[in-house]
């Protein structure tokens, strides 16, 4: 089936790359070779291998001279500016998809992301899960002890390879969590897999089963969870992205019985980088929530935290 304008405008919002590429040369009903002989009237040499490969996802451009292509190819084929190289991760500013637990310090992080690295290995999964975050709701729940008691995700993935079959999410608890008591369920289009934990880092990894293999460009939504409550107080929620691509909302609930005095959203562009964007939220009526809504998540991280004195 031929893509349309409104298929192109939400390629081009959701990603990914190869896919949004293949969408605007179909929209646009240019042959490679006609790409080819425009971008070189422009002065940006590219071959037409380079270009298929791209468009297939076989390969994704990364040195200088490939960005200067995309940004040309932006022009060639009519579409907004930085909206190619944005997924990419380049462009006006410039999130991990596997998901990436929150972190306190930087050390914690290198900490987790080698504990993650070594589950991940042990349940033979591949560095490329061939998903792409479309939509993603998020919620946490904070218990009257301050500790995070648990929390539910509903999500929307798009396949950008054939037979892609399953996702793996990660969790990540507080300081003195144990990660073998924490218990996983599989709440919506999903079955749960194999379970590994790291004890040390509080880091438990879940696999999560679809019904049938996705096929490249085709969607599908499943909602999952993680109990917890085992964990120090909970002190801030991140998520870490490390691909451009649709909305995520992250709503965080808490206790009547312990309710934060200030709550704040905030973006970080690294791990190491300062906190920027900082805005207060207010807790909401008598469910005691506060939330952060972000249209087109960009490469970086994005979290919620709070002052309880």
């Amino acid at each position: 089936m031929a893509a349309s304008e409104a298929d192109l405008a939400q390629m081009l919002h959701t990603g990914p790359f190869h896919l949004a590429l293949r969408a605007a040369l179909a929209v646009r009903g240019l042959p490679l070779q006609r790409v080819q002989h425009r971008l070189a009237h422009r002065g940006v040499k590219v071959g037409v291998t380079s270009l298929s490969y791209w468009q297939q996802g076989a390969r994704r451009p990364q040195r200088p001279e490939s960005l200067r292509a995309v940004r040309a190819l932006e022009d060639v084929l009519e579409l907004p500016a930085n909206s190619l190289l944005r997924l990419l991760g380049i462009g006006e500013g410039a999130r991990v998809d596997v998901e990436r637990p929150a972190a306190r310090s930087y050390r914690s992080v290198v900490e987790v992301s080698g504990a993650v690295e070594r589950l991940l290995a042990e349940m033979e999964a591949p560095a490329d899960g061939g998903l792409h975050t479309v939509g993603h709701h998020e919620r946490v729940r904070i218990g009257a002890g301050r500790e995070l008691l648990g929390r539910d995700s509903r999500h929307v993935v798009r396949a950008h390879r054939d037979g892609v079959d399953r996702y793996l999410a990660i969790h990540h608890g507080e300081t003195g969590c144990d990660p073998a008591r924490v218990r996983v369920s599989a709440l919506e289009n999903c079955r749960t897999g194999r379970v590994r934990w790291h004890r040390e880092t509080g880091v438990v990894a879940a696999e999560l089963l679809f019904d049938a293999r996705l096929r490249a460009g085709d969607t599908h939504v499943f909602g999952y969870g993680f109990e917890d409550g085992t964990g120090g107080a909970s002190t801030e929620y991140i998520r870490g992205f490390t691909y451009a691509g649709g909305q995520y909302v992250l709503q965080v609930r808490f206790d009547d019985g312990a309710l934060p005095v200030r709550c704040r959203r905030f973006a970080q562009a690294t791990t190491g980088a300062p906190r920027g964007a900082r805005t207060d939220l207010t807790l909401s009526g008598r469910h005691r929530t506060v939330h952060l809504v972000e249209q087109g998540v960009r490469p970086g991280i994005l979290g919620i935290d709070w002052d309880w004195d």
